[in-house]
């Protein structure tokens, strides 16, 4: 990762958008027209046929993407990345290279290009989401419902004629995705599983990519590339040796699906926003707007409370560096310069306990979202008291209950 793109190591929070012409169905991106896949439990399932047929009555209002970005941008995230085609090949905007796109719909227009205007007029990094594989092209091949059951890695094979065909279309996707949208920062593949990066020519495809966006970052997903890791609907207990990026749904789906009523509180998103940052990554927190580009309210709700969350406690987050080891401090911590967040995501009884620190250094404590001043105490062996200048030992803060959050109360100690 270069000086280019360092902002992804340091940005924490995201928006991934996942949403397509299924979504006036209250239905899961792709994974329907296959019939499900084990990990999505209220997926639908729907014959191919009647999955793509819906594609043609795909209306959204246009301008949606406004209130998504802005209601990011009061979240603190940084940057968002958006489905411009899932695995069902449907694009989002109005491709030279198919029919099978957002210019076939009573829609008309370009949901990419109102996506990116949104995105910088908030003033965030622009990420498109891109599905390696089409269960739709005819050259891909498309799935069938003869080929059920959806088995990963042993998808239809086309011939060698078709695969040329079909790996020229993508060049071309990619393409037009780079050069008519301006800057983009940051390209999210997925897909990748049902061929090797022999069959998908990442080398090629990182090489084009790279001449048209020298400064784009590229996530994990095609394979035998990437400058990051998306390790997926999960936090990994140690950070990966390279900078990553947890993707999270605020329910189990992907797409609005008003079958799924499995939503995370505000509380466990915020608590999982904070336990990544506390490891050095980003998370991105997905949100999958209905048929008419509006968010449902169980997520309009969920931004919300973090928005108030991190307008009180972002500077925790935000351009922070992964803080303390694990036994140091009972809960997740950030850092930035001298100063340490203390994330306590249970309440505290009475104080918290900060271990191994240079004691002397320590200057004071506060709670970040009143900035009220904290009583501290130090200690650390006798021996070292009397006789080193710069003793390590431990530190204890003692937080009022008037104090606390209802999400989470971040304290910051100031360390010389």
């Amino acid at each position: 990762m270069d000086t280019q793109q360092s902002w992804f190591a340091a940005a924490r929070f995201g928006l991934f958008v996942h949403w397509g012409h299924g979504s006036q169905r209250g239905w899961e991106l792709s994974w329907p027209l296959v019939g499900g896949a084990p990990n999505l439990h209220r997926c639908q399932d729907v014959s191919a046929e009647t999955y793509h047929a819906n594609a043609l009555s795909f209306s959204p209002a246009p301008g949606a993407a406004r209130a998504w970005l802005a209601q990011a941008k009061r979240c603190g995230m940084r940057y968002a990345v958006f489905t411009t085609k899932h695995h069902d090949g449907f694009a989002l905007w109005p491709t030279r290279t198919s029919d099978f796109s957002i210019a076939a719909t009573p829609y008309g227009g370009d949901l990419v290009a109102e996506f990116v205007e949104a995105t910088r007029a908030a003033g965030l990094r622009v990420g498109f989401y891109f599905s390696l594989c089409d269960w739709h092209h005819p050259d891909y091949p498309a799935f069938t419902d003869a080929d059920r059951p959806y088995r990963f890695g042993l998808a239809p094979r086309p011939t060698d004629a078709q695969w040329a065909r079909f790996h020229e279309t993508l060049r071309a996707q990619l393409r037009e995705l780079l050069t008519q949208y301006g800057t983009i920062d940051l390209l999210w593949f997925d897909g990748g599983w049902e061929r090797s990066s022999d069959a998908w020519r990442s080398t090629e495809l990182v090489a084009m990519i790279r001449e048209l966006q020298p400064g784009i970052l590229l996530n994990d997903r095609l394979p035998a590339a990437g400058d990051y890791d998306t390790p997926e609907q999960f936090v990994p207990a140690e950070p990966p040796g390279r900078a990553w990026e947890t993707c999270l749904t605020m329910n189990e789906s992907w797409a609005w699906n008003p079958s799924d009523p499995d939503y995370k509180s505000a509380r466990a998103l915020v608590h999982t926003l904070c336990e990544v940052a506390g490891r050095g990554g980003n998370l991105l927190l997905n949100v999958g707007p209905t048929g008419d580009g509006s968010l449902p309210p169980e997520q309009a709700e969920r931004l919300a409370a973090i928005a108030r969350w991190m307008e009180a406690y972002g500077e925790s987050i935000l351009d922070t560096t992964a803080g303390l080891a694990p036994w140091q401090f009972y809960g997740p911590s950030t850092r930035r310069d001298g100063r340490i967040y203390l994330h306590c995501l249970s309440r505290p009884y009475e104080t918290i306990t900060v271990r191994g620190l240079p004691i002397r250094r320590v200057r004071r404590a506060l709670e970040v979202r009143t900035g009220t001043l904290l009583d501290v105490s130090t200690r650390c062996p006798i021996i070292d008291e009397l006789f080193n200048a710069d003793p390590t030992g431990e530190v204890t803060i003692r937080v009022p209950e008037a104090l606390l959050d209802d999400l989470a109360t971040v304290i910051a100690l100031d360390v010389e």
